[in-house]
């Protein structure tokens, strides 16, 4: 890592000089007005007064503070609270925290089916990243109709909302398969950082054509669902290799137009912005190419991603089977931010679609 990156994401907690012999050049690294009752979420750095005496600059790292997280003990708040930027400080977090996310009142985790197979598991990528995994099976005994593998969006994870929207796709006959991309949830890489976005895609065509080949999936019909940012990821996934899924799924994708970021909890890094972009460029000039049966679904008020690019995408792909729905009044997270009978009616709408095709 360089050194802006050490300084910028170093979790500040000790004041400490550098060595005398860098004084004029360096920095001193310390913390200004520190609460020591709550942890720091990002550190920046802060320019304090002139130069002294001595003719070197003092600097502070500024500390910003989360709130506290209402409802969970003060332990847990400390457990929140911590640098999230690498992979093994998220999972002590998610680990922390399996137990309150159940007991969440969303629907999608108080009314998901029960008796779903699920597994979790570590890949080990090509570029040596370990790369969080996880399937909810259908009940022992019933029949798998079809296999669909999801996509997360932006500064997102595949262990929490899509939990729920998992055991209700599972529940009616499908093999479900997620990933957390490089970089985000429980698979290792700086937080939030994407030094390229092909990189994202091409992770995904290995991990998840590595799962295809398990024997229990062979002859079953392999969809690709992606949300938000992966729908960016899985319409690139299908444009490097165009026959390898029977049907894409879109929901909200992000194919067009630049991408306002809401979800990652910090700024977005410099090198992920110019590859969201460049990414949103390249599939504009490909839509074309998009062949595969095709389901875009989309809030129809959404401010983060302009649902006329679906609109434009459903028109300009190739696909002979492509199917637009826009739910009027929904917004960016129709999967699992509007309403109850909304997040049910578009489950319901993937799941018809799905069947339809298997």
């Amino acid at each position: 890592m360089d050194s802006c990156l050490t300084l910028r994401f170093r979790q500040p907690e000790l004041d400490f000089p550098f060595h005398n012999s860098l004084k004029n050049q360096l920095p001193v690294l310390g913390l200004a007005g520190r609460n020591n009752n709550a942890a720091p979420k990002r550190a920046v750095l802060v320019p304090r007064g002139r130069r002294s005496s001595t003719h070197h600059r003092r600097l502070i790292v500024r500390a910003e503070i989360n709130s506290p997280i209402e409802g969970v003990s003060d332990d847990l708040n400390l457990i929140a609270s911590r640098n999230l930027d690498f992979a093994y400080t998220r999972r002590k977090v998610r680990s922390a925290f399996t137990q309150v996310q159940l007991q969440l009142d969303h629907c999608l985790f108080t009314m998901a089916p029960s008796g779903i197979r699920t597994q979790e598991w570590y890949e080990r990528n090509s570029k040596g990243l370990e790369i969080f995994c996880k399937s909810w099976m259908p009940k022992l005994g019933d029949q798998i109709k079809g296999v669909l593998f999801f996509c997360h969006g932006y500064g997102d994870t595949c262990t929490f909302f899509f939990e729920g929207i998992a055991r209700y796709i599972a529940a009616s006959g499908y093999g479900v398969y997620a990933l957390d991309h490089p970089g985000f949830g429980l698979s290792e890489g700086l937080h939030g950082y994407v030094p390229s976005f092909d990189a994202l895609v091409d992770n995904v065509i290995e991990i998840y054509t590595k799962i295809k080949g398990r024997p229990e999936l062979q002859g079953l019909p392999c969809f690709i669902l992606g949300q938000s940012m992966g729908g960016a990821v899985t319409i690139k996934a299908h444009l490097k290799e165009p026959r390898a899924w029977d049907g894409v799924i879109l929901v909200a994708p992000m194919c067009k137009a630049v991408y306002n970021v809401i979800c990652y909890n910090d700024q977005t890094r410099l090198k992920t912005a110019f590859e969201l972009l460049n990414a949103t460029i390249d599939i504009e000039k490909q839509v074309g190419k998009v062949s595969s049966p095709l389901l875009i679904l989309h809030g129809a008020e959404d401010k983060v991603t302009d649902p006329s690019v679906s609109q434009f995408l459903y028109e300009k792909a190739s696909s002979t089977d492509k199917t637009l729905k826009l739910y009027e009044e929904g917004y960016h997270c129709i999967l699992e931010g509007e309403p109850d009978d909304r997040i049910f009616t578009v489950i319901s709408d993937i799941i018809s679609w799905l069947d339809a095709r298997c």
